[in-house]
């Protein structure tokens, strides 16, 4: 029997966990600037969210949790910052690497991660091999990622598929679909988390997220640790899922759409 951490919220029920968490990690630049520090070291502070995010989920057996890193998006930040932050990758994942292994954790990638520079692909083909083997817990990490864009490239695959003569219109399904996704063979995502109290998704996870449950932290990354996690999920404990769907005898929402 897995041993909970002694912290941990007692009104977290154990029995009622999502299996799929992903976290949009926002705040770093506000932080650094509420400290009076440069960018660059907001993103070094927020290596310390990624470790406590990563504990807490394993300390509670959930099997998957995705990290925003790097999206499409951010290519457009200052030269500096983005170097940085490959940089910063690089040096978690050598610093990182044994504990990761320790645990049990396969870390894998979705996004266009093999166009980062040289040194980057590098070391997360490192990680990559280095826990191929590990089955305890998985973390996927979306680099150089963004939601439309793998839409658009399932897309354009099925349709290459369709042009060979190697898939009809009327194959296609949605489990077919999930096949083409970066990362295809996980559930899809419970609870979504975002810091900084920011509302809204930017671009991630927009198959995978359909039915997720939403809690928005107003908590910097930063800041951000395994009690902020417990309050999370105790948020999504509190909602009734019903996946488009109406229990018998109760009436929608008014503040709610039901498809």
């Amino acid at each position: 029997m897995r041993k909970l951490p002694a912290d941990l919220d007692p009104r977290v029920d154990v029995e009622r966990l999502p299996r799929h968490i992903a976290v949009i990690m926002d705040g770093n630049g506000r932080w650094a600037k509420r400290h009076g520090k440069k960018t660059t070291e907001g993103h070094e502070a927020g290596a310390e969210g990624v470790r406590e995010v990563l504990k807490g989920c394993r300390e509670l057996g959930i099997p998957c949790l995705s990290l925003y890193a790097f999206s499409t998006e951010n290519w457009s930040r200052p030269e500096e910052e983005v170097n940085s932050l490959f940089q910063l990758m690089s040096k978690y994942i050598r610093r990182e690497i044994d504990e990761i292994k320790k645990h049990g954790i396969r870390v894998l990638f979705m996004g266009e991660w093999r166009e980062l520079p040289p040194t980057a692909v590098q070391d997360l083909e490192y990680c990559l091999e280095q826990t191929k083997d590990n089955r305890d817990m998985t973390v996927v990490v979306g680099l150089n990622y963004g939601g439309r864009q793998e839409i658009l490239r399932c897309a354009k695959l099925m349709a290459e598929k369709a042009r060979k003569g190697e898939l009809l219109p009327e194959e296609i399904t949605e489990s077919l679909f999930n096949q083409y996704l970066y990362v295809s063979e996980f559930p899809d995502v419970d609870l979504l988390i975002r810091t900084s109290g920011e509302q809204r998704v930017s671009n991630f996870m927009l198959w995978q997220l359909s039915y997720a449950e939403m809690v928005f932290l107003p908590v910097l990354w930063p800041d951000f640790r395994r009690k902020h996690l417990w309050e999370a999920i105790i948020h999504y404990q509190q909602r009734e899922r019903r996946f488009g769907s109406r229990l018998e005898g109760t009436e929608p929402h008014s503040s709610e759409f039901n498809i």
